[in-house]
C-alpha cells in the first residue's frame, strides 16, 4: 500500500507542524518514484470515490488516463474543458495568534554537536585517521579558498578534525598522489568474505558432502 497524509476529504486541513508539512510532500513523492505516477490506480490504493486529476500517461495507467473533461487538456487553467480547480474543496484557514514568519533555522539549531560527539567519543584513533585521509583526498584539486572554508567548518566540530585533515592534505599534495581507500582490504579485514568460500566445490566434494548428511 502507498499511504499518504495528503489524501483527505474536503473540509479537513493540516496543522503547521513541520514534520507533517514535510510528510505531505515526501510520502507522495516517494510513491511516485517507486510505484509510478499512477500509484493511486492500484486497487489497494484506489479511493472509493471518483478522483479528478491531471495524470495521463505512464506505467500502470490501468484506467486509461484522464476520466473527466478533455483528455488533451491535462493542465490547469485551460481553455478546453479539462479538469479545473474546485475552490469549494480548498483547505480551511488555520487560526493563529502572534507573528508568523520565516526564520533562519541556523539561529536555533546546532549542526555540529552530534558530529563532535561522534568524532571525539565514538571513533577510535585509527578510525579518525582513516576519516582524515579520505576527507583530505576529496579536497585534492579543490580551490584553496574552498578548502579553507571546509577546514573552518571542521574546526567548529573539533580542532583535531581540522588539523588531522589539514596534515593529511598537505601530505597528499606533497606526494602528488592519492589512494582513495585508506584502509587496505585483506583476508584479515573484519566482515570480509573468505574467497575460498566462494569457490564452487568439485563433483567429488559435492558427492562426499551429500553422502555425509
Amino acid at each position: 500500500a502507498a499511504f499518504s497524509p495528503n489524501n483527505i476529504v474536503p473540509g479537513i486541513g493540516y496543522s503547521p507542524d513541520r514534520m507533517l508539512q514535510a510528510r505531505l510532500f515526501a510520502y507522495a513523492d516517494t510513491h511516485r518514484y517507486r510505484l509510478g505516477t499512477h500509484y493511486e490506480q492500484l486497487p489497494v490504493n484506489k479511493p472509493r470515490c471518483p478522483v479528478f486529476h491531471y495524470h495521463r500517461d505512464g506505467p500502470m495507467n490501468v484506467e486509461g488516463g484522464l476520466q473527466s473533461g478533455n483528455p488533451n487538456a491535462y493542465y490547469e487553467p485551460n481553455s478546453f474543458g479539462g479538469a479545473a480547480e474546485k475552490r469549494s474543496a480548498e483547505e480551511p484557514p488555520v487560526p493563529v495568534s502572534g507573528d508568523a514568519k520565516r526564520h533562519d533555522h541556523r539561529e536555533s539549531y546546532d549542526d555540529f554537536e552530534q558530529v563532535r560527539e561522534l568524532y571525539s567519543k565514538t571513533l577510535s584513533q585509527e578510525e579518525r585517521g582513516r576519516l582524515h585521509n579520505n576527507l583530505a583526498g576529496s579536497l585534492v584539486g579543490v580551490p584553496k579558498e574552498i578548502v579553507e572554508r571546509a577546514f573552518a567548518l571542521l574546526h567548529r566540530i573539533h580542532p583535531d578534525y581540522e588539523s588531522g585533515c589539514r596534515k593529511e592534505l598537505e601530505g597528499l599534495l606533497s606526494a602528488g598522489e592519492y589512494a582513495p581507500n585508506g584502509m587496505p582490504v585483506t583476508l584479515e579485514t573484519p566482515h570480509t568474505v573468505n574467497p575460498a568460500k566462494l569457490q564452487k566445490p568439485t563433483i567429488a566434494e559435492a558427492a562426499a558432502e551429500s553422502s555425509s548428511r
